[in-house]
């Protein structure tokens, strides 16, 4: 296994604790479709493309105590030892501590969760294409669908309950291990059954394929204003932002579009916010009572017009731009409350191999806010109508001309 990277902000699986993966370097869960989501809110990993989230330029914790609401790196590690020695999944004993512990993110991944990190921060992985949710009562659906993937041509779409995987029946499992059924070598047959309303129960054999994701795209509206989406902080993101922004028309308003952005590598999620400030402060954190700070790079483009669009999907890295933006005074805020989710996880190899990532501490934004629990509230709230309010403000401050 590779180096573990020094520490994480992501969402994941929250149903269980509540979380989808996202780390400072917030990640989006080993598998990652980049945004899904149960029926409570809560985010959950998607067999997608994942983000995890991982910064392995990222100094070492501090010499201080783990904070409330975390697993004690030492007894996690024990237990996984003392079941290891046992003949015993070394995995499983670390995961019944952190469950006790109260760390609503901590997960232990075992070591082929854990490898599938590396493809997922470069925008790829192997799978079908499918993002499955876990409904409140334990159903899992399919919340989205890649377009053109080995899902999309059997005809699976967004709403089918996904009943089972290889005949293993899937509802009442967390979504990372449906994600874990569904993903496999490239070429491989996976058998899907599921459901949809109005019809019988349905089987299709797919084959996994390598996928990919691009992470930022761009179009332009009337008027000229340029809207940048970022679907996740996978790596090169930041710099494609940058691009984007020095690619925009001269004076026209933009639209940093980051709604159902689970998050990402945090390195890139400054990246992001740098192409929109001249330098100054992005965010602090604290790693088990050591507190450090994120600085943008100075050059970014402090002019032009700026709205984030934000809604309940939008997480972690995409909650930490955000609140720079905002709190910097450089860009409105357009949508619904962001999740809220900013704790720091540090992944710690275990006796098996396995990995567990628990909870050392939260970030803020330059004003000090802590999000965790709290997410970031709009400047201006708007539910469907989000890009039409976002061109009235920007239309306002004279975008357009």
């Amino acid at each position: 296994m590779q180096g573990l990277p020094a520490f994480c902000l992501r969402p994941r699986d929250l149903r269980r604790g509540a979380a989808l993966t996202l780390a400072f370097v917030a990640a989006v869960t080993t598998a990652a479709g980049l945004g899904c989501w149960d029926g409570a809110g809560a985010a959950s990993r998607a067999e997608g493309a994942g983000l995890t989230a991982a910064d392995p330029a990222a100094p070492a914790p501090g010499p201080s105590g783990p904070p409330a609401g975390t697993a004690d790196r030492e007894a996690v590690a024990r237990a996984a030892a003392e079941a290891v020695a046992e003949g015993k999944s070394g995995k499983k004993a670390a995961q019944e501590v952190v469950s006790r512990s109260g760390d609503r993110w901590g997960v232990v991944y075992d070591q082929g969760e854990y490898a599938a990190f590396a493809d997922d921060l470069d925008g790829r992985w192997t799978g079908v294409g499918l993002w499955p949710e876990r409904r409140a009562d334990g159903r899992i659906e399919i919340d989205k669908v890649q377009p053109g993937s080995p899902a999309d041509r059997a005809g699976l779409r967004a709403g089918d309950r996904l009943l089972s995987v290889d005949g293993r029946t899937v509802t009442g499992l967390r979504v990372s291990e449906v994600v874990a059924l569904l993903r496999g070598e490239a070429g491989t047959p996976v058998v899907l059954r599921f459901g949809r309303d109005g019809a019988a129960d349905l089987t299709e054999t797919l084959r996994r394929e390598q996928l990919r994701t691009e992470p930022v795209t761009v179009r332009e509206l009337p008027g000229g204003i340029t809207v940048i989406k970022v679907a996740s902080f996978s790596r090169g993101s930041g710099e494609r932002v940058k691009a984007a922004v020095r690619s925009a028309p001269s004076g026209a308003g933009l639209m940093l579009d980051l709604r159902g952005n689970p998050g990402g590598l945090v390195t890139e999620a400054v990246t992001a916010a740098s192409a929109f400030l001249d330098g100054g402060l992005v965010a602090t954190y604290d790693v088990r009572g050591d507190e450090r700070a994120l600085y943008a790079t100075p050059g970014g483009d402090t002019t032009r017009p700026l709205v984030t669009l934000v809604d309940g999907g939008t997480m972690s890295a995409a909650e930490l731009v955000t609140g720079a933006l905002q709190d910097r005074g450089r860009a409105v805020a357009v949508g619904t409350r962001t999740f809220g989710k900013g704790s720091v996880q540090m992944p710690t190899q275990l006796p098996d191999g396995s990995v567990a990532e628990l909870t050392v501490g939260t970030y803020r934004t330059p004003a000090g806010r802590s999000l965790d629990g709290s997410g970031i509230t709009p400047d201006l709230a708007a539910g469907t109508a989000v890009e039409e309010r976002a061109r009235t403000v920007l239309g306002g401050r004279g975008a357009g001309s």
